[in-house]
């Protein structure tokens, strides 16, 4: 697609057609670097989205359960 830059106050812009926008699912937020000569748009990922996606409780071995006491008030020894 052919677009030209326009002026947005000091800086310049362009128009991303929404379905651009919805094929690259680019949404308000957006990570923006440069790669060279090469401008780049990626949508804006949340650090550990999606790590509890599938988890069941009911599956969980309880492995870690003896690890730490529940009842923590008295001073560690060192």
């Amino acid at each position: 697609m052919h677009t030209y830059l326009r002026k947005i106050g000091n800086s310049k812009g362009i128009i991303i057609p929404a379905a651009f926008l919805e094929s690259c699912s680019l949404s308000d937020a957006v990570d923006l670097r440069i790669e060279g000569k090469t401008l780049v748009i990626k949508p804006l990922n949340k650090p550990r989205a999606g790590w509890f996606d599938g988890y069941k409780e009911e599956a969980d071995d309880g492995l870690w359960n003896d690890t730490l006491a529940d009842d923590i008030n008295e001073e560690w020894e060192w």
